[in-house]
């Protein structure tokens, strides 16, 4: 049995607001296998993102461990998990955080560039990527340039240029219509199932946890199985139109 890519064990987070303390996280655990695509749902404020930056090593829990690749990461220091999260996490955001004056193709090259790939490694491995996301023809155009939907693919493009062990989504179709988050879900699925990637995926979208292998709910702080409930024939609600 392959060794998981992410535990987390009793993961606890509190945040201090004047002289209380607000527990956000309350002993949260998961294990996620390679290949293996977890959703994550819950309501607005329940600690969904919270989950996924401490997973991402990208900020520490109150308590608990997190265990990547099974190495303990609680106690490495910055740069060792700066190294984690640049070789083996990526991560996706509901706003792509996209760099206005780089190109598709650029933005897609830069991590691997940080993590010490040549540039021609890095431009092959970032066109082949935006290609399989259907931007072969978009390389060359900079944000602005992009619709919502293409800015989003090379959000995914760019968070698996170093072939990550981990995917981390937050939200990743949160800003776009059905028709384009549909589009974007299945490549996203598409690519990560290629690669063997493990994903765990923050969503409102009822449609993306029906896609993944099976969805958990943040309630209390605490991750259990969720239950969905009975179809209305209505999808999310649309908060932005954005053309694919």
């Amino acid at each position: 049995m392959s060794e998981p890519v992410l535990v987390l064990s009793g993961i606890e987070r509190r945040f201090r607001q004047g002289a209380t303390t607000l527990p956000v996280l309350r002993g949260a655990d998961l294990t996620l296998a390679p290949g293996e695509l977890v959703a994550l749902v819950g309501p607005s404020g329940s600690g969904k993102s919270t989950l996924l930056h401490i997973a991402a090593l990208l900020e520490r829990p109150s308590a608990g461990e997190v265990t990547i690749d099974g190495r303990a990461c609680g106690r490495l220091g910055d740069r060792e998990r700066t190294g984690l999260r640049r070789n083996r996490i990526g991560f996706v955001y509901q706003f792509h955080h996209l760099l206005a004056d780089f190109t598709a193709l650029e933005n897609a090259m830069l991590p691997q560039l940080l993590a010490g790939r040549s540039r021609a490694q890095a431009k092959a491995r970032a066109a082949d990527l935006l290609g399989r996301l259907g931007l072969g023809e978009r390389l060359g155009h900079r944000p602005g340039r992009l619709s919502g939907g293409e800015q989003q693919r090379v959000a995914i493009a760019r968070a698996l240029a170093n072939r990550p062990g981990l995917l981390l989504a937050d939200e990743p179709t949160g800003n776009l219509d059905p028709a384009t988050s549909a589009r974007v879900l299945d490549l996203l699925v598409e690519v990560v199932r290629e690669t063997g990637t493990a994903g765990f995926i923050a969503t409102h979208n009822p449609d993306i946890a029906a896609a993944m292998d099976r969805t958990l709910e943040l309630v209390d702080g605490r991750l259990r199985p969720w239950t969905a409930p009975p179809a209305t024939g209505r999808g999310e609600p649309v908060r932005q139109t954005t053309p694919a």
